[in-house]
């Protein structure tokens, strides 16, 4: 299993950079964090970042509002740090797929898609609408990032119950604890080389001596 570059990219507290930080700080993740890229100049996980000496990028969505020039000053940075896998973790801005970041770049989403994604939903909205809707049964989404909303194809899902008390906040913290788990998994399915695209699909190897 080879040890992955990652580039993080961020828009608000930076909660998933931190459990991923703490992961690959105590080396249950094959990884290391080598950039974080942020949407906004104040939002808190970039902090974080400072916080731990990692190189901090800042392109302010409310400034550059051009996809093509946003995008490009994103990639200037992931190239520059010469990333492996790039991660969302709660980036609120759509970037362009370059085609060699084509498969390279993931994300995870508060909701088992295609349920509640899309854009403008993110956040507590998510958890608003699963509650709303009458849901049993809510949970997260990592998937490969594609040009459209939380439409890309899907690596992994967990499930959590809905509660007939839930509050949004209830349901967030009970979804947040499976995302913890879950996204680190993701990425350590494609630093062992486990996850292959077809299609829309996402097929998962068997482990190496496994097969059969």
């Amino acid at each position: 299993m080879r040890r992955l570059k990652l580039g993080v990219l961020i828009s608000g507290t930076g909660r998933t950079l931190a459990n991923l930080l703490r992961l690959t700080a105590g080396g249950e993740l094959p990884a290391a964090v080598s950039v974080v890229v942020s949407s906004r100049p104040d939002a808190l996980g970039n902090q974080i970042a400072r916080d731990h000496g990692i190189p901090l990028v800042v392109v302010d969505a409310r400034k550059v509002r051009d996809i093509e020039t946003f995008s490009d000053a994103v990639y200037r940075a992931l190239d520059e740090h010469k990333v492996d896998l790039v991660t969302m973790a709660g980036f609120l801005r759509r970037i362009l797929i370059r085609p060699d970041y084509q498969g390279r770049i993931v994300n995870i989403h508060p909701s088992l898609l295609p349920l509640f994604g899309g854009k403008g939903m993110y956040g507590e909205r998510v958890h608003r609408a699963v509650l709303a809707a009458g849901m049993k049964v809510s949970g997260c989404t990592v998937h490969f990032v594609n040009e459209e909303y939380d439409a890309g194809p899907i690596i992994l899902q967990a499930c959590v119950p809905v509660l007939e008390d839930d509050t949004p906040e209830t349901l967030a913290a009970r979804v947040f604890a499976e995302e913890c788990r879950l996204y680190p998994e993701a990425i350590r399915l494609y630093a062992a080389g486990r996850l292959r695209l077809e299609g829309n699909r996402v097929c998962i190897l068997p482990e190496p001596g496994l097969e059969g």
